[in-house]
């Protein structure tokens, strides 16, 4: 798929929103991605885990044996990419704070791939890295259906990214007056803000 095919079915979703949105890095957008427009359609998120995992097979050396997502917003591409790619699909959650694999043993030197939904800061990434790394599994790649950070969040390994959308995103205290002056709606479902 394209980038403009991959926003297509954002747009055709209503998933792409317009105003002053705090994202669940703490920074400030006037665009907001509601993946979750996406997901409640099951043909939509099918076609774009499956190029996911198209371009994983391609982007990532070796083989792949399991994919992890962090809760709650990795675990519908998650699945279903790991379905495209026939391997299984766990996830972490978080307990006291911290990542962690609660429901799922995953033996050391697992080949995994960590797949979320929307990449800006790589925070929940990195943190899904750190939780996989610590029990001895390995880490190949992190993917992603749009990275917003084009290219430039750190996920602590390679990032594939379906597509990349790059949207201003501004700290609190810098925010455009256009912007400032509009009312912040938090729409995700991290609270870090």
């Amino acid at each position: 798929m394209t980038r403009d095919e991959v926003l297509g079915v954002f747009r055709a979703c209503g998933a792409v929103l317009e105003g002053h949105f705090i994202l669940s890095s703490g920074l400030r957008s006037p665009v907001f991605l509601q993946k979750a427009r996406v997901f409640m359609y099951p043909e939509h998120t099918e076609r774009l885990c499956r190029a996911l995992a198209a371009k994983i097979r391609k982007e990532v050396a070796g083989p792949v044996d399991m994919v992890v997502s962090p809760a709650l917003g990795g675990l519908i591409p998650g699945y279903e990419t790991a379905r495209h790619l026939g391997v299984p699909a766990v996830w972490v959650e978080r307990e006291d704070g911290a990542f962690r694999l609660r429901r799922f043993e995953v033996e050391p030197g697992t080949r995994v791939v960590i797949v979320e939904d929307i990449v800006t800061t790589g925070l929940s990434s990195r943190e899904t890295v750190a939780a996989v790394t610590a029990i001895g599994a390995e880490v190949v790649a992190c993917a992603c259906l749009i990275d917003r950070s084009g290219g430039t969040a750190d996920v602590g390994t390679q990032l594939v990214a379906l597509a990349d959308y790059v949207v201003p995103a501004y700290r609190p205290d810098a925010l455009p007056p256009e912007l400032a002056a509009l009312p912040a709606v938090k729409p995700g479902s991290r609270g870090l803000a």
